[in-house]
């Protein structure tokens, strides 16, 4: 079982009854799933840059990746409709505890320069949505075979009803948010 699924039911969980007193504990936020996604808008001119991005968010992940078209044509970017410039992964139940322990404990820490992750990312409904930007840094991508670094964006769907429920739980998972002081 994932570690940080015990550690959900174990003592995180028991804090969140203590701290916000529910009714019920069906009514205790967990973190539903967690969705990965990487835009490519290289893949346009070639389409070496959405096979690389596949291969390493199927490694990161640890599944197979959706592959995102364009919904609109436009001119500026080059990219018409039912083109291939995405690519996203929803992690749910185990995966996305140990995609989660990875990425708490050891990718974000071989962050350059990383001073916390910004608080001010849930989205008023208890999500939080974070960005990387290089893939890098899992340690399950090798970075001498890296053509071209590719960012991705990282949200935590959440059952939590406010940003402070869904902040405080992701913090007692051992996110690490940045001080307001």
């Amino acid at each position: 079982m994932a570690r940080l699924k015990d550690l959900y039911k174990s003592k995180i969980a028991p804090e969140l009854q203590k701290t916000y007193s529910y009714s019920s504990p069906m009514a205790i936020p967990r973190v539903q799933k967690i969705v990965i996604s990487m835009g490519v808008g290289k893949a346009v001119q070639d389409k070496k840059f959405l096979d690389n991005a596949f291969k390493d968010l199927t490694v990161i992940s640890g599944q197979k990746p959706q592959i995102c078209k364009a919904r609109k044509s436009v001119s500026n970017f080059k990219v018409r409709e039912g083109d291939k410039t995405g690519l996203k992964v929803t992690l749910r139940r185990d995966r996305m505890y140990e995609f989660m322990d990875r990425l708490i404990n050891l990718a974000i820490p071989r962050v350059k320069d990383f001073r916390g992750l910004n608080p001010k990312g849930f989205d008023g409904s208890g999500n939080y949505s974070m960005g990387l930007d290089e893939q890098s840094v899992f340690p399950e991508i090798d970075p001498a075979r890296i053509e071209t670094q590719q960012g991705m964006n990282i949200t935590f769907v959440t059952t939590a009803r406010t940003d402070d429920e869904a902040r405080e739980m992701l913090r007692l998972f051992g996110m690490p948010f940045k001080s307001n002081a």
